[in-house]
């Protein structure tokens, strides 16, 4: 399981998702800005469908989804956004990365170091972590909504690299090349995705105790927090006993 995927089950137990409903709506709305500068076109930018796909799936309003498309455009204003990843370290040596999407990068540089020392860790250079991650498309769907042949056949069949169970849900990697057309062929077996976008994947997992994951999951949690960071991914491996108060 990867570390940003027991984080996010996590997350979803304690509550924090549905408590953080307008920064979700955020986020979504940002990838499709940032998508879409490359293209208004779903249909021949793959990256503003996949983009348009999460949003529907967190239930951003069709007119939100419309203007944020406008913006990555250039028709309407507020589209001024820069994306970037920053790197570093959190408790225990763990290697973060933090994707972020902003309008004033100084500003947002300073806030990612801060929130990295406060928290116990230290902000890398580029690239002193990056090289533990794999750019992949990352889908999951529900655990009991479908047969489990069901999933794996349309994923791999569609050229998926693995079907991971993940405890409430399944957790399908594929390469980017084939990100798309994976996403596509479960949609067409009807198949209905919790979350579909490319994330940042790490290559092993480092094991912490309980002690050390809290300090790992408060550092997460609070760059999370920030407005202008999109997603947060670490090599760390949860135990599966950690308390989520």
């Amino acid at each position: 399981m990867s570390g940003h995927s027991k984080w996010a089950n996590i997350q979803h137990r304690k509550g924090r998702q549905d408590a953080k409903r307008g920064k979700i709506f955020t986020k979504a709305a940002k990838e499709i800005i940032i998508a879409a500068k490359t293209g208004g076109d779903p249909v021949s930018n793959s990256r503003l469908r996949a983009a348009i796909a999460a949003a529907k799936a967190v239930n951003l309003p069709k007119d939100k989804i419309e203007g944020a498309i406008r913006k990555g455009t250039g028709e309407d204003a507020g589209g001024d956004l820069t994306e970037t990843f920053y790197e570093g370290y959190g408790p225990g040596g763990i290697a973060v990365m933090v994707e972020v999407a902003t309008d004033n990068k100084n500003r947002t540089v300073a806030e990612v170091r801060h929130l990295f020392s406060k928290h116990g860790g230290s902000m890398g250079e580029n690239g002193s972590v990056g090289w533990m991650f794999d750019r992949k498309g990352v889908i999951s769907i529900e655990k009991n909504a479908y047969p489990e042949d069901k999933i794996m056949e349309a994923a791999l069949e569609a050229g998926a690299d693995d079907v991971i169970d993940d405890e409430d849900e399944w957790t399908i990697h594929t390469a980017m090349s084939d990100f798309t057309a994976v996403r596509d062929a479960l949609e067409a077996a009807g198949i209905a995705m919790q979350s579909a976008e490319l994330a940042m994947v790490p290559q092993n997992l480092v094991g912490v105790d309980a002690d050390m994951g809290q300090k790992v999951l408060r550092l997460m949690d609070a760059l999370d927090d920030n407005d202008d960071v999109q997603n947060v991914y670490a090599n760390v491996d949860f135990p599966d006993d950690m308390p989520t108060d």
